[in-house]
């Protein structure tokens, strides 16, 4: 499958969740971040770490392969009056210079990369002894849940889509980072509810690898028809409360 996240740029803004504020609270609590940092966001996407790091005082460069999606991100910024520095580029070659920044994020996106290519970049534009900080925020498709009733349609759409049945978390990022020299390894986990209208949660699963990242639009359709119906029938409650994992993993810039 070629997976393009900028087919489904607009779903993608509207309808995906960002990380909740008590991720930011853990990540500035603890020292990791600082107001003040400057702080390179690889695989922005539509910008939702690069925004809510840039409220919180960090100076934000914000990088992403995708001009659909960069557009969204340039736009959501200027709705929220946050200015980020968005570019078009790869996480495995930034074209920063050497040593630019204190911070580099990656949410919900370091699995696209070449770890080791990524993991050598990040190493290089990173201070000698910043921090790399990796994202995730994956439902999670537990017997009976709307989530896992949801990933039983995408299969009957798309039948190789290979990213079911997950449980939120993602060790790749460590065994990337220790191979490049990073040290002080470690992650962290915990789940949170995230509220859905019937009509964001069939947003939110279009805007997925699974979907119309990777589908035409007879299929994308036939998805959205079946979900909704499947929604209206079996969890007629609206919002629908499913539950997600958050999955850290910070290191040290060997430097």
């Amino acid at each position: 499958m070629t997976i393009d996240f900028g087919k489904t740029a607009t779903d993608y803004a509207n309808h995906r969740a960002g990380f909740p504020d008590s991720l930011f609270d853990r990540l500035f609590a603890d020292g990791t971040l600082t107001a003040g940092d400057r702080l390179l966001d690889l695989g922005t996407g539509t910008g939702t770490l690069a925004r809510s790091f840039t409220a919180r005082g960090c100076a934000v460069t914000g990088l992403d392969p995708s001009a659909s999606m960069l557009a969204e991100a340039v736009r959501l910024a200027e709705a929220q009056g946050t200015a980020v520095d968005f570019k078009e580029g790869r996480a495995e070659a930034t074209g920063e210079p050497d040593n630019a920044f204190d911070v580099v994020t990656a949410g919900q996106c370091w699995h696209w990369f070449d770890g080791n290519a990524a993991a050598a970049e990040v190493n290089r534009v990173l201070r000698p002894g910043g921090h790399m900080v990796t994202a995730h925020l994956d439902w999670l498709p537990t017997p009976g849940s709307v989530a896992a009733a949801t990933e039983s349609i995408v299969l009957q759409i798309n039948p190789g889509w290979p990213y079911g049945g997950g449980n939120g978390v993602h060790p790749k990022a460590m065994v990337d980072l220790a191979a490049a020299g990073f040290t002080d390894i470690e992650s962290f986990s915990y789940d949170v509810d995230i509220r859905y209208s019937h009509i964001a949660w069939r947003g939110r699963m279009r805007a997925s690898a699974g979907v119309a990242a990777v589908l035409d639009a007879p299929r994308v359709a036939a998805f959205d028809t079946a979900l909704q119906k499947m929604l209206a029938d079996r969890f007629p409650q609206d919002p629908l409360s499913v539950v997600h994992r958050i999955w850290v993993v910070r290191a040290r810039s060997p430097g």
